[in-house]
């Protein structure tokens, strides 16, 4: 399934694309033009086309981190590392696995949304590619609108001058907002989940102390009581579980 969804988000950079037939010489085509054609669109030669997407895939690493849940997920599983005190285990390419293929999951249905609408239509050359662009848009910002706080999103638009419209929030103005959103709420789940690593750590540090034992460092003692604990919890298990459900999907 993972596969299928990241086939069909690499479709998406499709929407990059202007819209325009085919060239079969390329070279008989100045090379950067735009013309208009009879509806109203423009139409770029194949070197700008080819410039554009270039240019679209240095934005996708931002764009995966800054649109989706990618964030909420990173930070979360970096705090449990932190609390477990495990050090660099797991790494942080693990780390990064897990969230991309969390945020393939949770994205599933608006990457099927984008897809469908969009990126489709326009492949088979129903759409031009500013319609396409307007609408794989609209799954994306509902996505984004539904888990951005209303304080966050009055912040910024009131900082960009804008009026607020629940159903039509610019992308500059959702954007930074839900950024915000995702940073409080994933401190917010990582603040939950240090709190029984820390009671661990200080009835640990106080049975040390009262032992006399003040120059053993109650992190060595401590480890494997939290990572025992956090095992027969099956912590693995209920920390994704919360991830994934707190998007509501």
């Amino acid at each position: 399934m993972a596969a299928h969804l990241f086939v069909k988000s690499t479709g998406l950079l499709a929407l990059l694309l202007a819209a325009g037939p085919a060239v079969s010489d390329p070279t008989l085509m100045p090379l950067v033009s735009v013309t208009s054609d009879p509806a109203g669109g423009q139409t770029y030669t194949l070197s700008l086309q080819i410039l554009l997407v270039m240019t679209a895939l240095t934005l996708l690493p931002a764009l995966l981190m800054l649109t989706t849940s990618f964030t909420r997920f990173v930070i979360v599983l970096a705090l449990l590392r932190q609390a477990l005190g495990t050090a660099q285990t797991p790494s942080n390419q693990v780390l990064i696995g897990i969230s991309l293929f969390l945020t393939l999951f949770v994205m599933g249905p608006v990457i099927d949304q984008v897809y469908g609408q969009a990126v489709e239509p326009y492949m088979s050359e129903q759409i031009n590619a500013a319609d396409a662009l307007k609408l794989g848009q609209a799954p994306l910002s509902e996505f984004m609108l539904a888990q951005t706080r209303e304080n966050d999103l009055i912040l910024f638009a009131d900082m960009a001058g804008e009026s607020i419209d629940i159903g039509q929030v610019p992308l500059r103005v959702l954007i930074p907002a839900f950024v915000t959103s995702e940073l409080k709420t994933a401190f917010q789940i990582g603040f939950v989940m240090f709190i029984p690593f820390l009671i661990i750590d200080l009835v640990v540090a106080s049975v040390l102390m009262s032992m006399g034992m003040m120059m053993l460092s109650p992190v060595i003692i401590s480890a494997p009581f939290k990572l025992m604990l956090f095992v027969l919890a099956d912590g693995w298990v209920l920390v994704m579980g919360t991830l994934v459900a707190s998007f509501a999907i």
